[in-house]
Formats: structure tokens, sequence, C-alpha cells
């Protein structure tokens, strides 16, 4: 996988777009390499669909994974995870969700205000309060289009 994701970051670089996150997941006994890419502006299907011809291409020549997938190229869409610590710098200002892998304060799951990234914590405002999580304890978050 790690591999996959390397070659998919090198072909993100030459034509212009982030990756955003990789997965390769089984879905109802098939197999599935998911690509999120994404750009200033937003990606098009004609962006999604150049990525998976060279992106498959690449695949096709290194072939990283044994068995029979299908190749899925997309933009990570309006809730777009935040994984990179980038991620907590540029949407400052917007509205997340973050959940941690323990409860901190009591609780696992905080919505708020993004202000970035402090000394490894990400800062936000949740309820007028300033809450700073290490970003090691945060197990998933994403941008929230509506609370």
């Amino acid at each position: 996988m790690e591999i996959s994701t390397r070659l998919a970051e090198e072909v993100g670089a030459q034509q212009g777009v982030e990756v955003v996150d990789v997965e390769y997941v089984k879905e109802r006994g098939e197999y599935f390499l998911r690509v999120y890419i994404d750009k200033p502006g937003g990606v098009t299907l004609d962006d999604c669909e150049a990525f998976s011809v060279v992106l498959g291409e690449r695949l096709d020549e290194v072939d990283p994974i044994p068995n029979s997938y299908s190749l899925e190229i997309s933009s990570p869409g309006i809730e777009r995870p935040l994984k990179k610590e980038a991620d907590f710098e540029r949407f400052a200002g917007r509205r997340v969700a973050v959940r941690t892998y323990a409860p901190l304060d009591g609780r696992k799951n905080w919505k708020g205000v993004l202000h970035g990234l402090s000394d490894g914590h990400v800062v936000l405002e949740v309820d007028g309060q300033r809450v700073t999580i290490p970003l090691t304890s945060i197990a998933k978050a994403h941008l929230v289009a509506e609370w």
C-alpha cells in the first residue's frame, strides 16, 4: 500500500494536484484502490481522468498489489478529511469535526472552528472556548459543511 501511495503522490506532483488520501478496501468481495485528489479551486472530471490514466499505467508497470482491484479517483468532497499537518494550517477558519482515539476532557468528538496548529496541537474554538488537541490523539478529522 505504501508503494501505491508513493506512486500516487509522484503522479500528483507531476499533474499539479494534491493526493489527499489513498485507501485500499474490500467491499462486497471486490477490492478497490481509491485515491482522493484536490487542487485549489477543486478538481474536475478531466483532472480525475488524466490522473487515473497516468497512475493506472504506473501501477501496471510496478504491480504493487497482488490481486485484482478497481482504481477509483475522485475529489475528497466538501467534507474533506484532514490528514497532514499542513491541512490543519491551510483550513484555519473553517468548521471541522475531530474524533480522538481516547476521551479528552470526557469526550472523543469535537466540532468547532479550526484555528490551526500550534506546537503539535490542533487548536479549535468549540462553543466559544479554545480547545487544544494533540495531533497524535486525533483518530479522524474532516471539514464540516453544516452543523
